[in-house]
């Protein structure tokens, strides 16, 4: 189930971004980004629509999952 991040609380949404770029160890190059700016960039991504929040009910955990990668 694909959960509205404008419904999630500003310091919610913040903390599951945090934990999803920590998480991931996303690499964005050769250039090392602060945490801030991925967290960002996770951000943007969200509000286009690109990522979005998802809830499973059968493990009961949330994600942040590009939204290609849900139809696999």
């Amino acid at each position: 189930m694909i959960i509205p991040w404008q419904d999630l609380d500003p310091e919610t949404l913040t903390n599951l971004i945090e934990h999803f770029v920590l998480r991931e160890g996303t690499d964005y190059g050769a250039q090392e980004l602060s945490m801030a700016t991925k967290v960002q960039h996770v951000r943007k991504q969200l509000e286009s629509g690109e990522a979005v929040i998802f809830f499973s009910e059968l493990h009961e955990t949330v994600d942040i999952k590009l939204r290609r990668e849900l139809g696999r």
